[in-house]
Formats: structure tokens, C-alpha cells, sequence
């Protein structure tokens, strides 16, 4: 799946993400949420830079991650200036400075953008097989929506997935929108 993701023409990709973006921006999640989680894209990765754009642009509140490699867990941190409070961290993937962005509980956020290798339309998910965000996901009450951007390429039949995998709940491609089925209590 990585090799196909970055076998798409950087050109191609920005006008991807570009549809993406205007999806996104008209969810009704995102409309409401005061409070957005995002992630600074790295490498092949639907390009979040519009969105970070728009949170900051609108007067929400941003937040970005940062990997605590030793604990393996995501620390989070309020930015307002990508360009200057951001460095590349683990695997040098661009991250929050910790000594210029404070710490933000995960209970003030409103939606979370959540990024993954693949997807399928039922919105599980697989993520870079650290299991950071599955961890993440597990530990928020009360939970967020959770929204994952991506290629309509990154969407696939099915996925290997354990009992410890976190599904989002909405797959936005550049020509799609997932939803996750919610299952009633004894169904």
C-alpha cells in the first residue's frame, strides 16, 4: 500500500488532498468542533497542511502530536505557528516542540484527524504498526468523532484486524465518504 501511495505524482497528490480539504471542511464535525486534532503529514501522505491552514484561519484550537517513543504513546500539544514551532521528531516526522507548545488534554478535543496506511469502507484501519493511535483511541472517554483522510486508492475490500485496532468513524476520500456502522446493544 505504501509503495502505491508514493507512487503518486506529488502533483497528483496535492490535487487529491486539495479535494479532500473541501470535503472535510464541510463535515458538520468540523463545522462544530472548537478543538481539532490534526497531524503534521509526512512523506506520501494526504497533504494536511490545508486543514491546518483552515483550523488556525477560523479561530480553533489546533493540536498536534508528538511521539513519546519510550512510553510509545502520542503526548499532545497546542500550536499556533506550524512554521515555527514545529521540528522533525521520531522518524522525522514534523512534531510540536515541547518547550514552545504546552500540553493539551485529550478531553478538550473536539474531532481527530487520524492518519493510517489503509482503510476500508466499514473505516477500520490500518495505521504504521506502532499502535500509537490504537492506544490513543482506546484511552479517550468520551470519544471524539474520528475522521481519517485518504486516498480513494488507500481504500481497500478488507484488513487484518485484532481486537485491539481502533475503526474511525468516516473515511473521506477525493471521491467518497465512509461512515462507520454503528451496531445496537444485542445486535
Amino acid at each position: 500500500m505504501l509503495a502505491r501511495r508514493d507512487a503518486l505524482p506529488a502533483a497528483e497528490r496535492r490535487a487529491l488532498s486539495e479535494r479532500i480539504i473541501r470535503q472535510l471542511l464541510t463535515l458538520d464535525a468540523y463545522c462544530g468542533a472548537r478543538c481539532v486534532m490534526a497531524y503534521a503529514s509526512f512523506g506520501s501522505e494526504f497533504e494536511t497542511g490545508g486543514v491546518i491552514a483552515d483550523v488556525l484561519a477560523r479561530g480553533k484550537s489546533l493540536v498536534l502530536p508528538r511521539v513519546e517513543r519510550g512510553g510509545r504513546m502520542l503526548q499532545l500539544h497546542a500550536v499556533d505557528d506550524p512554521a515555527r514551532q514545529l521540528a522533525p521528531g521520531v522518524w522525522g516526522i514534523p512534531q510540536p516542540r515541547a518547550d514552545l507548545c504546552p500540553p493539551v488534554p485529550a478531553s478538550q478535543l473536539d474531532l481527530i484527524l487520524v492518519p493510517g496506511v489503509a482503510f476500508t469502507r466499514r473505516c477500520e484501519r490500518l495505521g504504521y504498526g506502532g499502535g500509537y493511535y490504537d492506544r490513543f483511541i482506546r484511552s479517550l472517554v468520551p470519544r471524539p468523532p474520528l475522521v481519517a483522510a485518504a486516498f480513494a486508492l488507500q481504500v481497500v475490500p478488507m484488513l487484518p484486524m485484532s481486537e485491539t485496532d481502533q475503526r474511525v468513524d468516516l473515511v473521506v476520500t477525493e471521491d467518497a465518504e465512509y461512515r462507520a456502522m454503528i451496531m445496537a446493544p444485542g445486535a
